[in-house]
């Protein structure tokens, strides 16, 4: 597979305590099949046979159990330069991941972590935006302002704001519309839901101040509200309930060990 163009999500990987039992979970969930990552603590996932994401056995317990996010750079030390330079943080400098390519990670000023990939033998996801594979991903953040300036100084991004119907609480009744959500568009593209490769939301007041700052990855299924009631029978938790968008049905979960990821019934087939 060819490497993603500049900036597209092209990665997603998850750090748990228990590789087996997240093995059992996203198997369940997504029907996955996996294959050890060569005596690494790491099992790639895999849908239909086509790479979609990797599980980490975490190797610090004070590390997130958390999904992580990668965007593809042709020279990661020149995005590293500009990670610093547009106000971010490297949290880990560029370092080869053996003929499979250059990895690093990062912080947005606010705080959210994602990762940079320089492809070499992997170029990242064999599938994306079909049952079973990552199709979006947003960061959620306190400080929109100085965190959109980042992404498109970093990434190029072009933004396109939207409004969003009120989320789910745990009563069933929706919370307040959310008025401040963006999408992005790479440069050079026409900025709008039709080009849109992620997007940004606002951490409001309504959730708690030590809430970090973080990136929510999307998974397609084919039915979001059966995807949701298999993660409970499996041992996870529904954060949002199954609920409309205008690009489909989604909802907000957590796997069993409490890395908390969403799945989205599209409306239509994303390209």
């Amino acid at each position: 597979m060819a490497a993603f163009a500049p900036s597209r999500p092209c990665w997603v990987d998850v750090q748990l305590s228990d590789l087996e039992a997240g093995k059992r979970f996203y198997g369940g969930l997504f029907g996955w099949t996996f294959r050890a990552g060569d005596g690494m603590p790491f099992a790639d996932a895999y849908s239909e046979g086509a790479l979609v994401a990797a599980l980490g056995a975490k190797q610090d317990g004070r590390m997130p159990t958390a999904w992580g996010v990668s965007f593809s750079t042709d020279d990661v030390l020149a995005t590293v330069a500009l990670v610093r330079r547009a106000g971010g943080q490297v949290i880990t400098e560029p370092v080869r991941a053996g003929r499979a390519g250059v990895l690093a990670q990062a912080a947005d000023p606010g705080g959210a972590v994602f990762g940079l990939w320089q492809a070499g033998d992997r170029a990242g996801f064999e599938k994306r935006n079909a049952p079973g594979a990552f199709c979006w991903t947003e960061v959620h953040t306190r400080r929109p302002e100085r965190v959109d300036a980042f992404y498109e100084e970093v990434f190029g991004f072009q933004g396109t704001d939207l409004t969003l119907p009120g989320v789910p609480d745990g009563s069933g009744r929706a919370t307040a519309p959310v008025t401040d959500f963006r999408l992005w568009s790479p440069a050079g593209s026409e900025p709008g839901a039709g080009t849109a490769i992620g997007g940004r939301s606002v951490i409001t007041d309504a959730f708690p101040e030590m809430m970090p700052s973080y990136f929510l990855n999307y998974f397609a299924v084919t039915d979001c509200d059966r995807a949701a009631g298999t993660a409970v029978h499996l041992g996870g938790r529904i954060s949002a309930s199954p609920f409309d968008i205008p690009s489909g049905r989604m909802a907000v979960l957590q796997d069993d060990q409490g890395a908390v990821f969403a799945v989205l019934q599209p409306a239509r087939p994303r390209r």
